[in-house]
């Protein structure tokens, strides 16, 4: 027959089993989760030392991380219309023929300023050419008024100007003559670069002046007229647009008038040639 104190004690023994069964779990978990956690670290550590170790995977999570990111911004935004920002370019200054006028000597910037408003182009543009000019015509000896001077009489300032007989650019240099010149600059589409033009008809210009022995003479080669009779004033023209921009360059006031026309006309001989061609035979 069973005792009130044998039940008390087997109720004491049943709590004491619990507390240790409990007890035991708990620890184990205990440990459980100190394992898991010092794997997680350590898994951490590991991918750090990785990272650390190997730049090329870390820039390529980076770059993958950012693409993502930015595809997702700019689906945001053109969801809301603005499909700007999906063709949106950063680097597109870099391809931008423009500098500020107030990086140029006090002489370049007056001459910028006289050409953009004679010929109603914007300064900044006008003052990269002008640049140009004077480094370019440092090293070709050629006056850098009278580089400025061709390109206002040929083009007006215009690099997208092309003539009847294939002149184009700023100095309206033959392209198709000229090819080879432009092999230097990736091809024959840099004559509508502003800058390469100006440099392959300085030095189309200064072989014309060499042949021809003079400048005058030289500026009817360029023109395309020295097996014709007369250049119908280009030479002229140009002569006189040098003796402006050299009197703007010399610190003189001129009104900047815009009476000067492009010519191009004159560009062939009776044939059809340009005598920029002769200069190849």
């Amino acid at each position: 027959m069973t005792t009130r104190q044998d039940l008390y004690s087997l109720a004491r023994h049943t709590r004491e089993a619990a507390s240790l069964f409990v007890k035991d779990i708990g620890n184990g978990l205990l440990v459980v989760s100190h394992n898991t956690l010092a794997l997680v670290g350590l898994a951490v550590v590991s991918v750090l030392l990785v990272f650390t170790s190997q730049a090329g995977l870390r820039e390529k999570v980076e770059s993958a991380t950012l693409g993502w990111l930015s595809a997702r911004h700019e689906a945001r935004a053109e969801a809301e219309g603005n499909t700007l920002l999906a063709a949106a370019e950063p680097d597109a200054i870099a391809r931008a023929t423009a500098t500020d006028p107030k990086e140029l000597s006090r002489q370049q910037a007056a001459v910028a300023h006289w050409l953009a408003r004679r010929y109603s182009v914007a300064p900044e543009p006008i003052s990269r050419l002008v640049q140009e000019a004077w480094s370019v015509g440092q090293r070709a000896k050629v006056e850098p008024t009278l580089i400025l001077a061709i390109m206002a009489i040929e083009s007006r300032f215009n690099p997208f100007a092309q003539s009847a007989v294939g002149a184009q650019g700023l100095m309206q240099v033959m392209t198709r003559v000229h090819d080879d010149k432009y092999e230097a600059f990736g091809g024959t589409l840099a004559a509508f670069d502003p800058v390469t033009n100006l440099r392959v008809g300085v030095q189309v210009l200064k072989e014309c002046i060499q042949r021809a022995g003079s400048l005058e003479e030289g500026l009817r080669y360029y023109v395309g007229a020295a097996n014709l009779p007369e250049d119908t004033g280009y030479t002229a023209r140009v002569l006189a647009e040098h003796d402006l921009l050299k009197a703007v360059a010399a610190g003189r006031t001129v009104p900047a008038t815009t009476t000067v026309r492009p010519l191009r006309e004159a560009a062939s001989s009776p044939s059809g040639e340009s005598a920029q061609v002769a200069l190849l035979r």
